[in-house]
């Protein structure tokens, strides 16, 4: 309905009463009396403004949705449901450039009340007058501010109210895979949101049956000259949850309390009400379940949890030893002669001689299984509890290397001797036969006195020429220094 032209020179009782004829007219209570949809800003007896008593503030701590920076959420604790939200709005020439603004501020605070995210609830907005035009798809925007600005530069169409043509548009473009949409099996509720304050010029009933049969749940806000059979035949069931009435544009903002209602989940772990032991997880739409800390398994009642004994289970990883902790935890330990390395699960040999543990009196030696063992010094032997030494004879053990004899000295020491008639090598281990006695004792009978006495002849006539010779060097000498005296 256009406006008044503003009148001039007009009279004065008619300028008095130019105001009261620019009231809108008053509702007629028969059709809005009917069961089937919601009302806010009816009016009351005498036509004052009637008011919907307010909600009471849920008195529970806000909860911190992965969607609401801080955290904070003034309406209590929840989390929206991940949906597929599809806004269809209304801009014919019948809405007023300042009552749309007010759609699209509706349309806002509902962005605000959601956790939106790839993973949570994606919005698209279809506009739609004698035309349709999909503002963006749901895959265009993944954050509140994102959604909010574009909804900010919406403007409105033209005449005529195609209803039917933006339902259709919304089915075959805006729920689909490619504009966004999640398939059948990740089972994300698919929405739209109806906001219309005329009568369809089209046919609604067959392609709103068609859309509801798809999966698409369709919720219908009416304002002012909305007509409410058309209403009802665009809505889904049950129609006292999902058709909504509104006398004027300017209290479409407080329907947007009563979608959060509907699309918020209340979650438990944020409430504290869920009695998990150890760790509470939110499924969305109310649903939580119960999970266990690390080493701990959830028991029967799924809700208690119990230590794990991994070492039994043969998950730990460890080389050589698990132990268990009493937190339902473990660790892995190594065999005597091993280290655990850093990865805490393997180990490597330790040279337990390099590290002086190892005991022994006098060697040790590092076996290649990171073991050890001990040896003595030569003329020792290892004694029963292997690690200490006492002295042997090695003469007795006949490991001492004498050609002839062994000749033990005491404490681990020994020297090597020769029979009668051989001679000790430079070795201090071998032995050879004296020549002139060997040659002699073969020729002669060592024991008669011929050949004692041919012996002792034989060595005075060596003594003579001996003496002989000594007597001419000591005369040459003595020249010789006569005659350096006189020179």
């Amino acid at each position: 309905m256009p406006r008044p032209a503003p009148a001039r020179h007009l009279p004065g009782l008619l300028l008095l009463l130019w105001p009261l004829l620019l009231l809108p007219p008053l509702a007629a209570p028969g059709p809005l009396a009917r069961p089937g949809f919601r009302r806010l800003g009816t009016r009351g007896p005498g036509g004052s403004p009637g008011r919907r008593p307010a909600p009471a503030a849920p008195t529970r701590a806000p909860y911190s949705g992965p969607g609401q920076p801080g955290g904070a959420r003034g309406a209590g604790v929840c989390k929206s449901r991940p949906l597929d939200l599809v806004f269809i709005i209304d801009s014919s020439r019948s809405v007023r450039p300042l009552e749309f603004t007010k759609v699209k501020t509706f349309v806002s605070q509902i962005i605000d009340t959601l956790d939106i995210g790839v993973a949570d609830t994606r919005v698209a907005v279809v506009n739609y007058a004698s035309t349709v035009k999909i503002e963006f798809h749901l895959q265009t925007y993944s954050d509140k501010q994102s959604l909010k600005q574009a909804v900010a530069r919406i403007t409105p169409l033209s005449t005529g109210t195609m209803s039917g043509l933006a339902i259709q548009t919304t089915m075959d473009e805006a729920f689909t895979v490619e504009a966004g949409a999640r398939g059948p099996t990740s089972n994300i509720p698919k929405v739209a949101i109806i906001v219309t304050d005329g009568r369809p010029q089209d046919q609604v009933n067959e392609v709103a049956s068609r859309a509801r049969a798809s999966g698409i749940e369709l919720y219908v806000v009416g304002v002012d000259r909305a007509d409410m059979e058309s209403l009802k035949m665009m809505a889904s069931e049950p129609l006292d949850e999902h058709v909504f009435y509104v006398e004027t544009y300017g209290v479409i903002e407080k329907l947007s309390s009563r979608f959060q209602e509907t699309f918020c989940a209340v979650d438990p772990c944020a409430l504290g009400t869920h009695q998990c032991q150890h760790v509470c997880i939110s499924d969305g739409d109310g649903k939580h379940h119960c999970e266990c800390s690390q080493g701990y398994a959830l028991n029967a009642d799924k809700k208690t949890c119990s230590a794990i004994d991994k070492c039994a289970l043969n998950t730990h990883g460890c080389e050589h030893i698990c132990v268990n902790d009493r937190t339902g935890s473990y660790h892995c330990e190594c065999y005597e002669g091993y280290t655990l390395n850093e990865d805490r699960k393997t180990c490597s040999a330790q040279d337990k001689c390099a590290l002086g543990t190892h005991g022994c009196q006098h060697l040790c030696v590092n076996d290649r299984n990171g073991s050890h063992h001990c040896e003595c010094y030569e003329g020792y032997i290892l004694n029963a509890d292997k690690k200490t030494c006492s002295v042997r004879n090695k003469c007795a053990l006949g490991s001492h290397g004498c050609q002839h004899l062994c000749v033990s000295d005491g404490v681990a020491s020994y020297h090597c001797d020769c029979y009668p008639g051989y001679t000790l090598n430079e070795d201090k281990k071998t032995c050879s036969a004296i020549e002139e006695a060997r040659r002699l004792i073969s020729t002669e009978d060592a024991c008669g006195c011929e050949a004692t006495l041919a012996f002792q002849e034989k060595v005075r006539s060596y003594l003579q020429r001996l003496n002989t010779k000594l007597d001419d060097i000591l005369k040459k000498l003595q020249v010789n220094e006569y005659g350096q005296i006189h020179r």
